[in-house]
């Protein structure tokens, strides 16, 4: 088997991995595992940044790193700003009472 198989395999492997656990996760952890993947869609936007900017790069490649990068930085914002959405359901509003 080539690399590039290799990494096909790998690929296959933890896409069908993370499908099955994020399925399987109760309702009341969806914040937290919102979090979780904010953190590794930070992870990804430095490894884009690494690979953009590397000095042996080909055009391809730092095309591909660019997308990679505006992908990944949009994924985080906008997962923060649903995980502060889905954190104020949970606070009390000032003159409610329980």
């Amino acid at each position: 088997m080539s690399t590039y198989e290799v990494d096909i395999w790998i690929f296959m492997l933890a896409a069908f991995l993370g499908f099955e656990l994020i399925r399987r996760v109760s309702p009341l952890l969806h914040t937290p595992l919102m979090s979780l993947t904010n953190a590794i869609s930070a992870i990804a936007v430095v490894g884009a940044i690494l690979i953009t900017g590397a000095k042996d790069a080909t055009p391809f490649t730092r095309a591909l790193g660019f997308i990679a990068v505006v992908a990944s930085t949009v994924n985080v914002v906008i997962g923060y700003l649903i995980t502060d959405r889905m954190l104020k359901m949970f606070k009390k509003r000032d003159g409610e009472k329980r």
